[in-house]
């Protein structure tokens, strides 16, 4: 099971933010996340906040959660949020089904929850509405459906198109299967389509990496992202680099599968704009994301999902039987929360901007974070001319080296 969630401060039952928490609200993008906790299948690496239909039977005073009365839920948390946010004009102006294996859901649902959206807080036009979906969990006309409810983004979980390596991740689309599901979201009428790949899983080769960048170039999307595998505690697959039957994946390897992305992304048209992101053009960068490394407000629906307002972050209880519960009374379904200190808000912004590729601004750095701009510039981590126009924004090797750049920057 995914680890515990941080500790905090607890959350009134009512939801009540701290004072201060809604001045300036709807003068920046708002969003909304919405978790959709259940897979199928439960992949070897991942410990994300997900369960399997025989994980999800209520215990005593808490009832039982199904796929078919999730939305439900959903909506009731939308309309606490309301209640919550006050009357401010609130309008989303993107909303992301994550999970978990969101179209797991009938599409319809989909659609119910948008409509409770827009009749809560308005869908400003044009929102991106962006769900993640398995290869194996759709099908040509469940994208078409999907579409006619206004889920206009796709994002699927690629990963690979070499079958060993799908094997050691506990994937179980067949390799050739996201590039069909690209081909029936861009027939059925999305906009943007994008892929998820993994690299660095074990056993592995370069060959190997290279054939599923290619695949993955050739199915068209107009997004791409590419993350370095992580062996996450408690996954199974932590527990087979434990024992010794996986190896864990190595540093100076990770490296060179990065690098070899780029120049193959870049070489199809794609852009990096953050990290682990490239893009056709900024039309096409995910919107909702960059609303999370911008520091702008969401709320997260679902058990287990983080919101961010003002200065104020919380997170939801976990397991759905818990969630179903405390939604269900009308409470918040908050475990607990954090008030960022300004000095925190400041280091928070300072570590996700510059993961962008528009970079930090300089005026964000004290006096020691300036001076390690500079040597990060004279290191070749970050980029001279960017530096003279005042922001940090890093080189290709100072992508590599990213965490130990933002650590001279925050001191």
């Amino acid at each position: 099971m995914p680890g515990a969630l941080p500790d905090g401060e607890p959350v009134p039952a009512a939801g009540t933010l701290p004072d201060g928490a809604l001045d300036g609200l709807g003068q920046r993008p708002f969003g909304i996340y919405v978790h959709v906790p259940f897979c199928t299948t439960r992949c070897g690496y991942c410990d994300f906040n997900t369960y399997t239909a025989a994980e999800l039977g209520g215990s005593a005073g808490a009832p039982a959660v199904s796929l078919d009365g999730y939305p439900d839920l959903a909506i009731a948390e939308i309309r606490f949020a309301r209640t919550v946010l006050g009357r401010a004009e609130v309008p989303v102006s993107t909303v992301f089904f994550g999970g978990g294996t969101p179209t797991l859901l009938p599409p319809a649902a989909f659609g119910r929850v948008l409509r409770a959206i827009d009749a809560e807080f308005g869908l400003v036009p044009g929102a991106e509405v962006t769900t993640e979906a398995n290869p194996e969990s759709v099908e040509a006309a469940t994208l078409s459906e999907l579409r006619d409810q206004g889920v206009n983004r796709v994002s699927f979980g690629m990963q690979s198109v070499v079958p060993g390596v799908l094997a050691v991740l506990d994937r179980v689309h067949q390799p050739g299967r996201p590039a069909r599901c690209a081909e029936w979201a861009r027939a059925a009428g999305f906009g943007h389509v994008s892929l998820d790949l993994i690299y660095g899983t074990p056993g592995e080769t370069e060959a190997d990496w290279r054939r599923s960048l290619d695949a993955a170039v050739a199915a068209g999307p107009d997004h791409l992202s590419a993350y370095a595998l992580t062996v996450e505690a408690g996954t199974r697959l932590a527990a087979r680099v434990r024992r010794g039957e996986l190896a864990p994946p190595d540093d100076d390897v990770l490296a060179d599968r990065y690098l070899v992305a780029d120049d193959v992304l870049t070489a199809a048209g794609l852009r990096w704009y953050e990290i682990s992101n490239w893009a056709a053009g900024p039309g096409a960068q995910c919107r909702h994301n960059l609303l999370y490394w911008t520091s702008a407000n969401w709320w997260g629906v679902g058990p287990g999902a983080h919101s961010h307002v003002g200065a104020t972050r919380w997170w939801n209880v976990r397991h759905p039987s818990a969630y179903a519960a405390r939604v269900s009374a009308g409470d918040s379904p908050a475990q607990a929360r954090e008030v960022l200190t300004k000095r925190e808000q400041r280091l928070e912004r300072i570590l996700l901007l510059t993961r962008l590729a528009e970079g930090c601004p300089e005026t964000e750095l004290d006096q020691a974070g300036r001076a390690a701009a500079r040597a990060a510039v004279a290191d070749g981590l970050a980029e001279r001319e960017a530096h003279e126009a005042g922001r940090v924004v890093l080189t290709r090797r100072g992508r590599l080296l990213a965490d130990a750049v933002v650590r001279g920057l925050t001191g």
